[in-house]
Order: structure tokens, then sequence, then C-alpha cells
């Protein structure tokens, strides 16, 4: 199954989902959605089996792992959305959102489009984490995503931390 995930740098989110077990392929670059939210956004195009890493709990994660409650200034960059390929999708991703709700003290801003357009980023943006997690940004950002991935989501985790497949 693809879903697209959006919310915060790629290069953060790539890294979150690419640290994931049951999840065979992560694809960083730019989303778009029908207008309004037709501008192009950071994002991810996972591919995952939904047996293995259930789509509540992919949702879960993308959630915890960005300011998905926050409508800070960067969200024409940032756009909090997990973006579908069919309508079914989107209803059951509609309700796992509602679920989660109740976890979360303040609104969630994320929303479920459809995915209309996605762009691959230069290649030598790719795998950003995989490729040199000591860069500064690797050490600021990114780290502590995958500390709290390693606190809360152990058992999701790929037991050898490497780039998607």
């Amino acid at each position: 199954m693809k879903i697209g995930l959006g919310g915060g740098c790629h290069w953060c989110t790539e890294a979150v989902f690419q640290a994931l077990a049951g999840i065979s392929d992560v694809e960083q670059g730019f989303i778009r959605s029908e207008p309004p939210e037709d501008s192009w956004s950071e994002a991810v195009v996972v591919t995952f089996d939904p047996v293995a890493l259930p789509l509540e709990s992919l949702i879960e994660i993308h959630l915890r792992t960005h300011s998905s409650t926050s409508h800070h200034k960067m969200r024409g960059k940032y756009r909090s959305a997990v973006y579908v390929y069919d309508a079914g999708t989107g209803v059951k991703v509609g309700r796992i959102l509602r679920g989660l709700q109740r976890e979360f003290e303040e609104p969630l801003v994320t929303h479920v489009l459809s995915l209309a357009g996605f762009k691959l980023s230069d290649e030598r943006f790719r795998n950003y984490y995989a490729t040199d997690p000591d860069r500064p940004f690797c050490k600021t950002y990114i780290d502590p995503k995958l500390a709290l991935l390693r606190k809360r989501y152990g058992g999701a985790l790929r037991e050898t931390p490497a780039a998607a497949e």
C-alpha cells in the first residue's frame, strides 16, 4: 500500500519512516493535492505492508514525529497531511485521525488530501540521514525523532536502521 505523508522537513520524515519495519520504500520529495492545497510541500511517499505496519500505527507515528497540532508559519512548505490515492483510503484515514485526536491535548491540524502530484527531491538530498547521520542538522532535528521512535515504538523499528530498499 502507498500513502503520502507531509508535515515537517522531508529529511526528517524520510529518516523516521526508513527506520520502521514494514516499510519497503520511502520516496522523499514534494507533494501537492487539489486546490487550494495545490502548492508543492515537502513530504514522503511510503510503500508499506499494512499487515506488518497497520495504517493506524503509521499515522500515529506520523502525527507524533511532526508538529501535527501547530499552525506555525511554515505550514505552506510543511503542510500537515496524509495524502491518499483513493477515496476509500481517505475515509479510513479520516476515521483514524478522529480516533487519535483524543490522545492529543490540542486539535490536530493534519488534513486528509488526495495525492495529485509528487516529484522526487534532487538525488543528492535523498537518504539524507542514512548517508551521513553526523551532520549537525541530523543531530539537532532527526536524532530526537528517532529517539522518540525507539522509546515509544521500539517494536515497530527495523532491526538494522538503513535506507528503505
